[in-house]
């Protein structure tokens, strides 16, 4: 019987960090750029699919998985919320003023050098399919698209709008189901080779069907939690700089963006307070009230 081949896999999740736009305090500067270290900031809310992701292919192949992002100094706090999602192994931020206010190009440019710093032959990376602050979808096939692998390979392949993988380590290749959106939803299956770039879709679910990956699941959420718990930011997050990375300034962070801001609207805060109507269940016109009140609705008027 041939023997079964197990490979330790590495691989790569991008996260960013977005605005938070429920808190209303979204700070521009006069050119239109977004003053990130004015902005409250929350991880991007595809990321958490594209952390899903990587944890389901770590609790059934094993392997490690590293988590990357590009931002400022605040993005630590990103990059340890993702690592208990994730259970990542260990965390980079790229990270100085030559790097900000950079478009969907040149940050790929910055996060393609960072990942082949890190490990030019890393087998998965995975990102979300847009940010809620550029609304794009672009950065990450652009950040594939930089990526230098070998001279065999000019690009790793690319996937995206995926719902489901999962990985035959024996014939080191991905196997996903993808949504394709057009006059009717179709899920097309997708074969390709590792190394591989996966961008998941708003759908994408994670599953766990056999008890030995429950069990894994567990086992690696008790470890991770151990280790945020003394998460030391200066030990424990690797910070590189475009000196790091050895990167022109003229082709990254602003300098190196195409794209031109045209102008930004304000985003209204919503009011603070809102008119209430205390209801209990034993206020019979109050619960009629209600009903009616919801009854369009139900409808679905």
């Amino acid at each position: 019987m041939k023997p079964r081949v197990v490979i330790e896999m590495h691989m790569v999740t991008l996260t960013k960090g977005v605005p938070d736009f429920r808190e209303g305090k979204v700070s521009f500067d006069e050119d239109g750029h977004l003053e990130r270290g004015k902005t409250p900031t929350v991880m991007n809310p595809n990321d958490k699919l594209a952390l899903r992701a990587a944890l389901q292919t770590k609790v059934k192949h094993g392997g490690t998985v590293s988590l990357m992002s590009m931002g400022p100094p605040g993005y630590k706090e990103i990059l340890e919320d993702g690592m208990a999602s994730i259970y990542a192994d260990d965390l980079y931020l790229l990270s100085d003023r030559e790097m900000g206010a950079a478009d969907t190009w040149a940050t790929a440019m910055t996060v393609a050098t960072g990942i082949e710093k890190l490990d030019p032959d890393v087998d998965l990376i995975f990102a979300g399919f847009k940010t809620a602050d550029g609304e794009t979808g672009h950065t990450g096939p652009q950040t594939n698209w930089c990526i230098d692998i070998n001279e065999e390979m000019e690009n790793r392949p690319l996937i995206t709008h995926v719902i489901s993988l999962d990985i035959d380590e024996e014939n080191r290749t991905v196997r996903a189901k993808r949504l394709v959106e057009g006059d009717v939803e179709e899920i097309e299956t997708i074969e390709a080779d590792l190394p591989a770039f996966i961008v998941t879709d708003p759908e994408f679910e994670a599953n766990y069907h056999r008890a030995e990956h429950r069990l894994r699941y567990k086992d690696l959420r008790a470890e991770t939690q151990e280790r945020a718990a003394n998460l030391d930011y200066d030990e424990d997050v690797t910070v590189w700089n475009h000196e790091d990375l050895n990167l022109d300034p003229d082709f990254i962070g602003l300098d190196g963006s195409p794209t031109i801001v045209a102008g930004v609207d304000p985003i209204p805060k919503g009011p603070s307070e809102r008119e209430a109507m205390m209801v209990t269940p034993d206020d019979d016109s109050g619960m009629e009230a209600v009903f009616e009140e919801l009854k369009p609705y139900a409808a679905g008027d």
